[in-house]
């Protein structure tokens, strides 16, 4: 099992619609390169989506894997931080938005807190999240329902391209 030297495998899910994605992603890469508690950063290919229950420009999407060597809070903690830092404002659930940082996997740990559930409770219902997190790790289990790449099928529909 993990042990507190080489962390624990987390899996973050990025998404913007708004000004440049691209170079917000870039940002959220190196903050998370130099951060004291993350070793071992990869990010996936990235991808366009259409936006999910509600209207707007396009999603840029890809995932994160980094190994965490703190707690799942501190990790959230983290990507809240560095999403208002890059300039997103909370508003109405699923509005456009410049950046968000997701929480999807954290080892093989559920986390369930007012401010937190892991696994991230939608994302195998996402080809966006799916095939870049297949990217990273094809073998990747979700908690509770096995192999995320079982659910890949069932989101065949969603328009997914890869930038």
């Amino acid at each position: 099992m993990n042990g507190p030297s080489n962390g624990t495998p987390c899996y973050l899910g990025l998404g913007g619609n708004l000004g440049h994605p691209m170079a917000l992603f870039d940002e959220v890469v190196q903050y998370f390169q130099q951060h004291p508690l993350a070793r071992n950063v990869k990010e996936s290919p990235r991808y366009e989506s259409a936006p999910v229950d509600a209207t707007g420009p396009n999603y840029v999407n890809s995932v994160l894997e980094i190994q965490w060597l703190g707690g799942a809070e501190e990790l959230l903690k983290a990507c809240l931080g560095l999403e208002t830092q890059l300039g997103r404002v909370r508003t109405t659930r699923n509005a456009p938005r410049p950046i968000d940082v997701d929480v999807l996997l954290f080892g093989l740990q559920t986390v369930n807190t007012q401010a937190l559930t892991v696994p991230h409770p939608r994302m195998h219902l996402r080809r966006f999240v799916l095939e870049p997190l297949l990217q990273l790790n094809p073998n990747v289990q979700i908690p509770a329902l096995g192999f995320a790449r079982n659910y890949l099928p069932a989101t065949q529909d969603q328009i997914v391209k890869a930038i």
